[in-house]
């Protein structure tokens, strides 16, 4: 179960998203539109904020980016690493 942010890729979320030290990002689940990812019946949203309980997180450049308890599962099946494009941010998923 790993939840990775690269330090570029938070610095990135800071400016693109006008995130404070202290500040959430909270990736979870939906069935369609969104974040391509591995599994082949899930995309990837995000949000600002804390929503429910915490299951995964990691907190880089002061910022706590994690899935709740109830996507946590996804964690298990698929490793996830948040790197910096070349422009953006990518999603980088290895299965378990």
């Amino acid at each position: 179960m790993k939840l990775e942010v690269t330090k570029e890729a938070a610095v990135w979320f800071k400016e693109e998203m006008g995130l404070d030290t202290g500040d959430y990002v909270h990736f979870f689940l939906k069935i369609y539109g969104g974040i391509k990812t591995e599994h082949p019946n899930y995309f990837l949203g995000l949000s600002v904020g804390l929503d429910g309980e915490i299951g995964v997180k990691q907190e880089v450049e002061g910022i706590t980016f994690y899935f709740s308890e109830k996507d946590a599962w996804f964690i298990e099946e698929y490793d996830m690493k948040v790197v910096m494009g070349q422009d953006e941010v990518e999603y980088q998923f290895t299965a378990r």
